[in-house]
């Protein structure tokens, strides 16, 4: 995408469905569930539904929560708490909140990614071992193939 598009749907006031769709690159249906939830509420013309900059934004941000893993309850929660009037603390403080216990989960989630690839390359080299040496059984070491 060229700069000057980028700018002129910046500008823009409204958005069909289908170009959300296409812009962030997840299907209408995935548009219209959030929707459903409550995450996003398009104005409507007929059966058309009328999306606003802020709905654009909305579904920006539950389309990063979601990558970076958060439930749609914790979206909804930090997407409602937004008040400019308040200065958005409490929402600011939920978010930070949020974002450290899904920092945590991630980092042993990682953990474990790693001993399963350590687990795997050395399986791995086991059973190229094994098939290199014609499959003959050695009796001077212990198998360890599961």
């Amino acid at each position: 995408m060229n700069a000057r598009a980028k700018i002129n749907r910046d500008d823009r006031i409204s958005f069909s469905i289908t170009e959300l769709a296409e812009e962030f690159g997840v299907t209408s249906r995935t548009i219209r569930f959030y929707e459903d939830k409550g995450l996003v509420n398009p104005a409507r013309e007929g059966t058309t539904r009328i999306y606003s900059r802020k709905d654009r934004g909305r579904l920006k941000i539950i389309l990063r929560g979601r990558r970076l893993g958060f439930s749609l309850q914790d979206i909804k929660k930090m997407l409602d708490m937004y008040s400019p009037e308040n200065g958005s603390t409490d929402q600011l403080a939920f978010t930070l909140d949020k974002c450290e216990e899904q920092l945590e989960k991630l980092i042993a989630q990682r953990a474990d990614i790693n001993e399963a690839i350590s687990e795997l390359e050395d399986g791995i080299a086991q059973l190229k071992e094994h098939l290199a040496s014609g499959n003959k059984a050695s009796g001077s070491r212990k198998k360890s193939i599961a």
